[in-house]
């Protein structure tokens, strides 16, 4: 079952038909699949190689952001970025861009991979502190670098209500959806962000976030690169153990009212993707749950 509407059928077949026709050089290289999220779905080619296939048409303009600005922003980030090599073209087989990149080892973030913490989370601040303060380079948010995470939390509340809803009939037995509603609204109320836009990785979750010798050791899945305002950049700390999450506040001075927008953040997107992939994506569904469910300890004060 695909997971969104108008999604591409992809296997490995396809994969060798594209790579025939585009890059013959890697067409004989070793190819397996090695995951799927909600927009993309990844082979990897040879040894050195990943290919990256977005589900949809609208998905694939994604890769274009990563192509163009990638190059350009990672000499001034303090660990590895995915580096594409190969932007592919439509074909009717398979109407969308996609892209090869280099590929990068490491395990997801995790408890199996990460040996502290709290450092990690001083890490993946660093990290975020050097991503915003690059220089925009001309660039505006505007067209695909305009992305709604980026913004107000006023102007999802159209979207975040009907989710809401959504999200209490399927999940509001084993979830306080009321609370996290009252949250949401609460940060809705606050005062909107202040100070210039910045760059934004736009979804920092774990499966993002690659882990070597216990540490973090590189970002990747720049998908959702924009420009606007960090509040949302915070919101995936709810994804992580309590003490990386306060860890990664300390380490960049959050105030307040910008760690309750993020917050806030955090709950629309946790409530979206509980409702909109209850039925097709369980695996995504559990980690919203879980951010969800850390929200909800952390407003009790056992987080």
């Amino acid at each position: 079952m695909g997971l969104h509407e108008g999604e591409i059928a992809v296997g490995e077949g396809l994969v060798r038909g594209l790579l025939a026709a585009q890059c013959p050089e890697w067409a004989g290289l070793p190819l397996a699949r090695v995951g799927a999220g909600t927009e993309n779905t990844m082979y990897r080619l040879g040894g050195d190689l990943l290919v990256r296939l977005p589900r949809t048409v609208e998905k694939g303009l994604a890769l274009r952001k990563e192509q163009e600005w990638l190059p350009r922003l990672a000499p001034a980030l303090p660990c590895p970025v995915p580096e594409p090599v190969h932007a592919g073209t439509p074909t009717g087989a398979y109407p969308a861009r996609w892209s090869v990149y280099r590929w990068i080892e490491g395990a997801e973030a995790g408890p199996d991979s990460v040996r502290d913490w709290a450092a990690f989370g001083a890490d993946l601040a660093a990290f975020v502190r050097e991503l915003h303060g690059i220089d925009l380079m001309g660039a505006v948010r505007a067209g695909d670098l305009s992305w709604y995470r980026g913004g107000g939390l006023g102007e999802c509340d159209g979207w975040v209500g009907e989710y809401f809803d959504e999200c209490r009939a399927v999940a509001g037995a084993e979830l306080d959806v009321d609370t996290l509603e009252r949250l949401w609204r609460a940060a809705r109320a606050l005062p909107g962000p202040r100070g210039p836009h910045v760059w934004l990785h736009g979804d920092l979750k774990p499966t993002n976030l690659l882990v070597r010798e216990g540490r973090l050791h590189a970002v990747i899945d720049f998908g959702s690169l924009s420009v606007g305002h960090p509040d949302a950049e915070h919101s995936v700390l709810w994804d992580l153990p309590a003490a990386a999450r306060h860890a990664y506040r300390d380490a960049s001075g959050l105030d307040d009212e910008t760690w309750d927008r993020a917050r806030g953040w955090a709950i629309a997107v946790g409530v979206s993707g509980v409702a909109y992939y209850w039925r097709t994506f369980p695996a995504f569904v559990a980690e919203c749950l879980a951010r969800l469910r850390a929200i909800l300890a952390d407003a009790a004060g056992r987080g």
